[in-house]
């Protein structure tokens, strides 16, 4: 066997493998950041491991093709392994989506994973003029599509309430049930450990309107066993 002959064959081989590859966790990672920026359950890793795979089971898929004759030596069909990966994502979106009252939070993070598998199985099949564009319209959609939500569709603006409360089970159940009194949809939480030691700071996000006032909902948080202090952010 001729080495100097198959050296430049093994190495094309491996850049048309490994480099589809390298371009799907970039592109998976720049969907997956501003995910992981926005504190959200499926971050940067997920995204990146997502896409990545999406491309290595095209690459298998199309490896099965080829290695079959393009079909004429038994069944090769190129998409009946790539189709698994668009049903098979929703098991993963759907840790994503959680449900805290009435509401449901994860559903675009679930539907960015959705994207990044696509745009794996893109890369994968050497489509990257698609899949480019795909993260480019999808990064633009989670970020600045926000901002217009909250901007033009939103009802109120985001208030924060930041208490400090001794830490203790069941301490969470309790300021959401007296959130629930008054009729509070929690939208987000942050919790830290406080500068007493046996305390956190817990920091509610919830949206209402300007002339929302909150001395009643901070009185009931007051009252609620445990909770040492509540203020409101500027």
């Amino acid at each position: 066997m001729n080495l100097s002959a198959a050296l430049p064959s093994f190495l094309q081989q491996v850049w048309e493998t490994v480099l589809p590859l390298l371009i799907a966790a970039v592109c998976g990672g720049v969907v997956g950041l501003e995910r992981e920026r926005a504190n959200r359950p499926a971050g940067l890793r997920t995204h990146v491991l997502v896409c990545v795979g999406s491309a290595l089971i095209m690459q298998v898929s199309l490896a099965m093709w080829h290695l079959t004759g393009e079909g004429q030596w038994g069944n090769g069909d190129p998409g009946r392994i790539a189709a698994q990966v668009v049903s098979g994502i929703g098991f993963l979106g759907a840790g994503t989506i959680m449900r805290e009252g009435v509401n449901i939070r994860g559903l675009t993070t679930a539907a960015s994973l959705w994207v990044v598998a696509g745009v794996g199985l893109a890369v994968g099949a050497r489509l990257y003029i698609p899949a480019v564009v795909t993260v480019v319209v999808a990064v633009i959609t989670l970020k600045c599509m926000s901002e217009m939500e909250r901007h033009f569709l939103s009802k109120g603006g985001e208030r924060t309430l930041v208490l400090h409360v001794t830490d203790k089970p069941g301490q969470m159940a309790a300021l959401a049930s007296a959130c629930a009194r008054r009729g509070i949809n929690i939208t987000g939480v942050d919790i830290r450990l406080g500068t007493v030691p046996g305390t956190v700071e817990i920091s509610l996000r919830f949206r209402a309107s300007s002339r929302f006032d909150t001395a009643p909902l901070i009185g009931d948080l007051m009252a609620t066993e445990g909770v040492l202090s509540v203020t409101e952010e500027e």
